[in-house]
């Protein structure tokens, strides 16, 4: 196998090899690999030892910016507080200086307390709980070996994740799919608890012990799994799912957010109690001794585990699938399924070389999701441009919070403020419409994905990246009408606002940050060293002056209103360069096409056999030099498996002229 080595992110480390559940579709303890058996119950203090040194040889050695440890098990609370202590201790000390820490936890959550939680705080360990739905579903298989529930004491530990000073550690919910469960108790159970993430897991599965299916539908996990996102989407999107949203993330030619789905390379690793290293931990569910490496953290480096050739096979992208899957239309998507689910041990050959044991239902899943949200034979825009913009919504406020999540903490003080804001503005009825409106803008996803790709390449989060989400705060809370001073960054004396508009404040070249402040109709700025007295006042609706230049609103029958953004820094994200400001006249031939445009199209659609739908365009269309629109270099980002603080429920955006509060429909 060719090309670089994939370095590590991602250490799974195993603090616990036992449980105090006796879940029955439990890889670790019920599927074909029993090496838990001969693992010392907790790690040692030599094994801890020697995986801080490796990590931080590791993160070293290629440069990483940070990397992410999961403390797992079996149950991982079992090690009780002294010993996580010093697990958080030794590493936090062996990266200090190196690379930024992510540590998180997945537990059960029968143990949680306030002694684990402030600990946890104390290190900034966030903490992922495994919950199947409501009590009928999760004590189906999560039980005590006595055979008592578990459910009770489940959702006494995801109450104290809400609580207002444990909040921030939440990751959110796993739960494992079990088809004989209600899909739609499933759902709302999980909803009702607010998680900032749930992430639906299909049983671990191969060819040689496949998943029950009581009716024999080959696609009986896609129709659960179809009809949770319909209730989902039903209830308005109550909060992200991660399967659903790298579904639609990939099919929209973005990236996967999760391992299970989609070509991105594995960059897993696992520390086994007694320091061995293997391979991903749900290939114990194929045969005795897959995930195994032969390495340990004693004597080797993760690089050698890297170099491993069932590494290696799981970073191979579209070469790494089968032949069937290659030639699928939904590979991309799908990208061949979990590895593990591919094995099969009879004599056709191939071992991994296979499609996934739920390849029917992963390809039902994903064309079930295409067709609910975009149309498989007419333009999604002409067919639902409100699903579509809910679903890009749901999509720009997910890679907000994985932005985020990825910097934890080092964006900066003005990301921050942002940040802090930004929840404020949320917390307000009109200013989460408000918000919804200005992250629909077409260039937001841009410079988030751009933001995305500078943290995790260790470039850092760049200063206008940071001054762009403090803009779109203020054009959310000026458009709200919330009593509420947002300090924004500006550069070559102009600070824009995204959908509303630019404030002159300086020439070219002149720079500073100045405070917006929603007030009587408009909103005031006011430079942060100017005297007080000496701000500008902007009113909304105000026509273009020597201190502001609105955002133009084109009006022209039968088009619908559209915002014309000849301002917005962000237009040279194409490749033909950004002109400058249109003259008035310019911006009106653009309304006279574009309703010309529509018209002709109309007649097209409504001929003979057609029947006509009604156009509606929430586009913000970028102006360029000769008139030309190319495609935006947003570059791709890999996998990341990061959670959501965001807001959880999304709506459609409207088309709201500047001056106008999105309640005005």
């Amino acid at each position: 196998m060719t090309g670089p080595l994939v370095p590590f992110r991602e250490f799974v480390l195993k603090v616990h090899s036992r449980c105090d559940l006796a879940c029955d579709h439990c890889y670790v303890y019920e599927h074909a690999d029993q090496s838990w058996l001969t693992r010392p119950k907790a790690i040692s203090d030599e094994a801890i030892s020697w995986t801080a040194r490796r990590l931080a040889e590791h993160a070293t050695t290629h440069a990483l910016p940070s990397v992410t440890v999961i403390l797992h098990g079996g149950e991982p609370l079992l090690a009780g507080p002294a010993r996580l202590r010093r697990v958080c201790e030794e590493l936090g000390s062996a990266l200090n200086g190196i690379a930024e820490l992510d540590l998180r936890i997945h537990t059960n959550g029968v143990q949680l307390s306030p002694r684990y939680l402030d600990l946890f705080d104390e290190f900034h360990v966030r903490v992922g709980i495994s919950l199947d739905g409501d009590r009928a579903a999760n004590d189906r298989h999560r039980r005590y070996a006595d055979g008592r529930s578990s459910h009770p004491m489940v959702l006494r530990a995801v109450d104290l994740l809400r609580e207002e000073r444990y909040r921030h550690l939440d990751l959110g919910l796993l739960c494992t799919v079990d088809i004989h469960n209600d899909p739609v108790a499933v759902h709302d159970a999980l909803a009702a608890l607010e998680p900032p993430l749930v992430d639906f897991l299909l049983p671990h599965a191969t060819w040689d012990d496949p998943p029950p299916r009581p009716d024999g539908s080959p696609t009986a996990y896609a129709a659960w799994l179809l009809t949770v996102f319909d209730r989902w989407t039903e209830q308005g999107r109550p909060m992200p799912v991660r399967m659903f949203a790298s579904v639609l993330s990939s099919l929209s030619g973005g990236p996967s957010l999760t391992e299970s789905l989609g070509l991105a390379p594995t960059d897993l690793v696992v520390i086994e109690t007694d320091g061995k290293l293997e391979q991903v931990d749900s290939l114990k569910s194929a045969y005795e001794g897959a995930a195994a490496t032969g390495f340990d953290v004693f004597r080797n480096t993760f690089d050698e585990v890297a170099a491993h050739p069932g590494v290696r096979a799981r970073q191979l992208g579209l070469a790494g699938v089968s032949e069937t899957c290659r030639s699928c239309p939904v590979v991309r998507s799908c990208g061949g399924g979990l590895y593990t689910h591919r094995y099969r041990s009879d004599d056709s050959g191939g071992g991994f070389d296979h499609p996934s044991v739920y390849s029917d239902d992963l390809a039902a899943l994903i064309r079930g999701i295409e067709e609910r949200t975009a149309a498989a034979t007419e333009s999604p825009a002409v067919r639902s441009p409100d699903a579509l913009l809910a679903a890009h919504q749901d999509l720009t406020r997910t890679l907000l919070a994985v932005v985020h999540d990825t910097l934890d903490g080092r964006g900066g003080a003005l990301w921050d403020d942002a940040w802090r804001l930004a929840a404020a503005v949320e917390a307000d009825t009109d200013g989460a419409d408000a918000l919804d409106v200005v992250l629909a803008h077409p260039y937001t996803r841009t410079w988030l994905v751009d933001a995305l790709a500078d943290v995790d390449a260790g470039r850092g989060l760049t200063e206008p990246a940071a001054e762009r989400l403090a803009a779109t705060v203020a054009a959310a809370a000026v458009r709200a009408r919330l009593d509420l001073p947002v300090p924004v960054a500006y550069r070559d004396g102009g600070l824009h606002l995204p959908t509303l508009g630019t404030v002159v404040l300086g020439g070219p070249g002149e720079r500073g940050t100045a405070v917006v402040h929603p007030a009587d109709g408009g909103f005031l700025v006011r430079e942060t060293q100017a005297a007080p007295g000496t701000e500008v006042r902007i009113a909304l609706g105000e026509p273009e002056g020597p201190h502001w230049l609105p955002v133009r609103v084109l009006r022209q029958a039968p088009a619908p209103a559209l915002l014309l953004d000849d301002l917005d820094p962000l237009r040279d994200c194409f490749d033909a360069p950004a002109a400058d400001r249109l003259e008035a006249e310019d911006a009106d031939a653009w309304a006279h096409r574009i309703a010309e445009a529509l018209v002709a199209a109309g007649r097209r659609r409504t001929g003979p056999g057609r029947r006509g739908r009604p156009y509606a365009h929430h586009a913000h269309p970028a102006v360029h030099r000769g008139g030309r629109a190319g495609a935006p270099r947003a570059r791709r980002t890999r996998r990341r498996a990061g959670d959501r603080r965001g807001r959880a429920g999304t709506r459609p955006a409207q088309r709201i002229p500047p001056g106008e509060t999105p309640r005005a429909r």
